[in-house]
C-alpha cells in the first residue's frame, strides 16, 4: 500500500504588531537563521513529507525569497486578513493536486521536532486531525479590571500547539462550510464543529510560539542548547595553467600571466570548497552535480557550485561552522590578495573572517606546480547539524 502524501502549510502571513518590530518576527534572526526558515527545516527532510509550502503576507515576497533561499520548497501563497483566510488560500492552492494529509504549523514556531511530527502524523492513522499541546498545569485565575474575581478549572484543559495534522479533504471542506467565521482560532476546532475525530498528542514544552522578544531570546537559549553532531569535509583539485585565460581563485579574479584550464571558470579554490562540502553530507563530487560534459557549465562561474553545495546542506539542517583553504602555487603571489578573497568567501559562506583560514604555500620549484604547470588548492570544512 503506498505511503499517504503529506504536504506542510507554514502559516507566515502575520504582520507581527504585537512583537514591536519593524520586521515581521517570523523574519527576524534566530541564530544565524531567520525564524521561518527554522520553523520550516524540519519537515524538508522528514521521509513522511512530500512537500512545504508557506502563505505570506502580500508585501512580503522579498523578505521570504531573502529568508528561503536555497531551500527546495513549493511557490509560497498570499494570505489573507485573517489566519483561517490565510490557511483557506493554503488548503485551495493545493486542492487542484490534493495531498492525502496536511499539517498547518505557525511560522513562529521555530523549535519543532522531528518526534513531534511523527506523533500527529501517527494519529492521523486514527482520526480525522490530531492536536498536540500540553497539559494546563498552573492554576488559572479569572481577572477583570485588574482584580482577581474566580477561579477555572484546569481539569482537561490544554495549551495547544502546532503542527496540527489533517486529512486534507476533511479540513478544506470545513475551511469552506466555516469560511468568515471569526469566531474559530484554529483548524481543528472547525473540523471539530463539521463533527470530525480529533485526537489529541503530547506536545513539548520547548515548541513555544515567539509571541513577544522575550520569546525570542528563550527561543535562541533553548536552540543553543541542543546538542548538534559534527563532521568534516575534504576536498582537493588541480587544474593546468592556461596562457588565455582569466585566473579566478575563490571568487576573486587575480592578475596573473595565465589562467586555469576547465569546463567552467577553472576556480581551483572554489571547486575543492565544493567538493568538502559535499562531502560533509556524502553527496558525491562536484562532477556528479555539474558534470563537464554539460554545455550549461562552461565557463561557468563557481561560486554557484557553492551555493549549491550550501543548499543541499540547509535542506539537511547543516550548518557550516569553518572552513580551512589552502593554495598551492608557484605565481601569482597570493598575499597581496589574501583580504580580497576571504571577503569574497564571508559573502558566499556566510561565515565572520575568523572562521575562515586562508593559507598559500609554493613547491620550492618541486613537481608540476614548482614548474608552474597548474595550482592545486585543498578544502577542509566542519558542519554541525542537529544530534
Amino acid at each position: 500500500m503506498p505511503q499517504p502524501t503529506c504536504i506542510v502549510l507554514v502559516v507566515a502571513a502575520g504582520r507581527g504588531e504585537r512583537f514591536g518590530s519593524d520586521l515581521p518576527k517570523q523574519y527576524l534572526d534566530l541564530l544565524g537563521s531567520s525564524v521561518l526558515r527554522r520553523a520550516i527545516h524540519p519537515f524538508l527532510d522528514h521521509p513522511r513529507i512530500t512537500g512545504v509550502r508557506a502563505v505570506i503576507a502580500p508585501g512580503h515576497e522579498n523578505y521570504y525569497q531573502a529568508a528561503m533561499a536555497g531551500l527546495d520548497l513549493l511557490p509560497p501563497v498570499i494570505g489573507g486578513a485573517t489566519r483561517q483566510d490565510s490557511v483557506l488560500a493554503g488548503l485551495e492552492a493545493l486542492a487542484g493536486d490534493p495531498p492525502d494529509l496536511v499539517l498547518v504549523h505557525d511560522a513562529a514556531r521555530p523549535l519543532v521536532t522531528r518526534g513531534l511530527i511523527d506523533r500527529v502524523l501517527l494519529a492521523l492513522d486514527q482520526a480525522d486531525a490530531a492536536l498536540p499541546g500540553l497539559p494546563v498545569v498552573d492554576s488559572l485565575r479569572r481577572v477583570e479590571a485588574g482584580r482577581v474575581c474566580g477561579e477555572i478549572s484546569r481539569d482537561g484543559l490544554v495549551r495547544a500547539q502546532t503542527p496540527q495534522g489533517f486529512r486534507f479533504q476533511t479540513v478544506l471542506d470545513a475551511h469552506r462550510r466555516h469560511a468568515g467565521d471569526t469566531s474559530v482560532t484554529d483548524d481543528v476546532e472547525l473540523v471539530r464543529r463539521d463533527g470530525g475525530q480529533v485526537a489529541w498528542v503530547d506536545g513539548e514544552e520547548d515548541n513555544l510560539k515567539v509571541t513577544r522578544s522575550d520569546d525570542l531570546a528563550i527561543a535562541a537559549r533553548t536552540l543553543g542548547a541542543r546538542p548538534r553532531r559534527f563532521a568534516s569535509g575534504l576536498g582537493f583539485d588541480i587544474h593546468a595553467t592556461a596562457p588565455d585565460r582569466p585566473l579566478f581563485l575563490g571568487g576573486v579574479e587575480i592578475p596573473a600571466p595565465f589562467g586555469l584550464a576547465g569546463h567552467s571558470d577553472a576556480d581551483v579554490l572554489l571547486h575543492a570548497l565544493t567538493d568538502a562540502l559535499l562531502g560533509t553530507i556524502g553527496a558525491g563530487d562536484i562532477g556528479v552535480h555539474f558534470p563537464p560534459s554539460d554545455e550549461q557549465w562552461r565557463g561557468a562561474e563557481s561560486g554557484q557550485f557553492v551555493r549549491h553545495a550550501l543548499k543541499l546542506l540547509a535542506q539537511r539542517e547543516g550548518r557550516l561552522e569553518h572552513a580551512d583553504l589552502s593554495i598551492m602555487a608557484e605565481r601569482p603571489k597570493i598575499g597581496p590578495h589574501r583580504g580580497a578573497i576571504v571577503a569574497r568567501l564571508q559573502e558566499l559562506l556566510g561565515l565572520p573572517p575568523e572562521r575562515i583560514g586562508l593559507k598559500a604555500g609554493t613547491m620550492e620549484g618541486l613537481g608540476a606546480i614548482g614548474r608552474q604547470e597548474g595550482i592545486a588548492a585543498q578544502a577542509l570544512v566542519t558542519v554541525s547539524f542537529p544530534a
